[in-house]
């Protein structure tokens, strides 16, 4: 589970994330990165999980596994960094390690394209 200070919950942030991110996809989810300007309380991670992924048994599933790759991964992000993860149908036959393994991609190669380091 990710920590309460780690979890994306205003849609402003979710929009401003969607909007002046990087976006890179992968085969069962999509990253967006947005480094803050200001100085940030620490990385902060949001999920869109949509309907086309599943029942609402399958998309809990899918946000559990996400919630708790993205946990690992909040030790490599600056504290500015914003990350919305959007689940896509495919993500629900992934595993965790197979969506792990992906999200790893999609951050380094957002960071790449944003020309910044991690």
């Amino acid at each position: 589970m990710l920590p309460a200070r780690n979890r994306m919950r205003r849609s402003t942030e979710f929009d401003a994330t969607l909007k002046y991110g990087v976006r890179t996809a992968q085969p069962d989810v999509v990253v967006h990165v947005r480094r803050d300007s200001d100085g940030g309380t620490g990385p902060r991670v949001g999920l869109i999980i949509a309907k086309p992924v599943g029942s609402a048994v399958e998309r809990h599933r899918v946000a559990r596994r996400l919630r708790h790759v993205a946990r690992t991964m909040l030790d490599d992000l600056d504290r500015r960094d914003r990350v919305v993860i959007r689940a896509l149908p495919s993500s629900r036959l992934a595993s965790s390690a197979g969506l792990e393994q992906q999200l790893r991609r999609g951050l380094r190669r957002a960071f790449q394209s944003a020309g910044t380091d991690r």
